[in-house]
């Protein structure tokens, strides 16, 4: 299992635009690829399929916030994790 700590760069967090980009890149790996905010103030946090761009606006992560990508896939988790790190809310 690889897993990859980032900051979500988006201005926006990752909201509709970034979430989007985020599950269309993510739905191109067969292996499943799950993304969890660390430290949400939801105490039952689950981690969101990173292929579903209405998992990732509900994980709620804002700008900054540290998020965790794992996957068995280690490219697929590189991937997502340059992806989450840069302003893709333009």
């Amino acid at each position: 299992m690889a897993t990859q700590h980032v900051h979500v760069g988006s201005k926006v967090g990752i909201h509709a635009r970034p979430a989007s980009v985020i599950a269309e890149r993510a739905s191109r790996f067969q292996e499943e690829i799950l993304i969890e905010l660390i430290d949400s103030p939801e105490p039952d946090n689950e981690p969101a399929d990173a292929s579903s761009t209405l998992m990732l606006m509900a994980l709620g992560a804002g700008y900054g916030d540290e998020v965790a990508i794992t996957s068995t896939n280690a490219v697929a988790v590189e991937q997502i994790a340059q992806l989450i790190a840069q302003d893709l809310s333009d």
